[in-house]
């Protein structure tokens, strides 16, 4: 079931910035969470927040440089990236679903976006 929209990707170099939207995320009780899938990789977690509260989560590889961000009453969350690297580049998805398991489980997570391409040029 796709009723999530990423926006927002593009081409960047190196060391740039970048902010992703995801519409039409969230809800109470729910969390939401970005994931990236590079050519032939996993589709890897990159970051989560809980709906109601607003705790984050980070991959290791990300942490410190980007950032996840909701806006509650218009149900966007948001991805700041700060000083990216080349090995950022990959297609990035949204996703949310119910507060149960492991936050990098793609398949605890009911919805899903088409994915917007993030690409970082060395």
């Amino acid at each position: 079931q796709v009723r999530l929209a990423e926006s927002g990707g593009k081409l960047v170099q190196a060391g740039g910035s970048l902010r992703l939207s995801c519409a039409g995320s969230g809800r109470t009780n729910w969390r939401v969470a970005w994931f990236r899938q590079g050519p032939a990789k996993e589709r890897d977690f990159v970051a989560g927040i809980t709906w109601n509260v607003g705790t984050t989560y980070y991959a290791d590889s990300v942490q410190g440089r980007f950032t996840i961000s909701r806006d509650h009453a218009n149900r966007i969350t948001y991805l700041q990236m700060n000083n990216l690297k080349p090995e950022d580049t990959a297609i990035y998805y949204c996703a949310d679903g119910p507060m149960r398991g492991s936050y990098t489980e793609p398949s605890l997570y009911n919805s899903w976006g088409q994915g917007t391409q993030v690409t970082v040029s060395s």
